[in-house]
């Protein structure tokens, strides 16, 4: 099997991870993308994060009618920081004949050298990488060693330039967030009042 793991905040989930989520199974192949909100983000410590419970419910919501999506609650419930290393661990642990897809974004594997163990997650997956308008992919080759380079794939055609950040502050703003997440996602927003001053 061929399982793409694609972890976040999603504070909130949005059609950029969706779409990103999607072409990543498409382009490689994969049987299944599996969601895995972070529950104790090792890289947001200081930043305020909404309740596990509503970012796992809204990732639930928004990717129930793809049935190549699955969502685990495997990072929520495990105490202190919810490391990749843990979890892709406990993933082959889980899925012993599987290969492991882990996909993210290219401002994240920019960062990837400050990563808890990132010596030992180079080798239990292979990273699929979506691009962000105006990042120059040469960049990384100054940030990553070559090995490291040769374990990470590309998804060149993924350039939806939504960010979580930005949903935040639009809804913050009394401004719409309809067409980048969603309806079952706005209308959770909505009714547990998430994100307002």
């Amino acid at each position: 099997m061929r399982l793409g793991v694609m972890g976040g905040t999603f504070d909130p989930i949005h059609y950029g991870h969706l779409f990103i989520a999607e072409e990543a199974r498409v382009c490689f192949a994969l049987d299944k993308v599996l969601f895995l909100p972070n529950g104790n983000p090792p890289h947001k410590e200081e930043a305020q994060v909404t309740s596990a419970q509503h970012r796992y419910k809204m990732t639930a919501l928004a990717i129930a009618d793809n049935p190549f999506f699955e969502i685990s609650d495997r990072e929520l419930r495990r105490e202190g920081k919810a490391y990749a290393y843990d979890t892709l661990i406990e993933l082959h642990a889980a899925h012993p004949t599987a290969e492991l897809f882990y996909i993210t974004g290219v401002d994240t594997i920019a960062e990837f050298m400050t990563w808890y163990r990132h010596e030992d997650v180079i080798e239990l997956t292979t990273f699929l990488v979506a691009t962000r308008p105006g990042y120059d992919l040469n960049a990384l080759r100054g940030l990553l060693p070559a090995r490291y380079l040769e374990r990470v794939a590309f998804l060149t055609e993924t350039r939806l330039d939504i960010s979580s950040t930005e949903l935040r502050e639009r809804v913050r703003n009394g401004l719409s967030i309809r067409y980048l997440t969603p309806p079952t996602v706005l209308e959770t927003i909505h009714a547990e009042g998430l994100y307002r001053p």
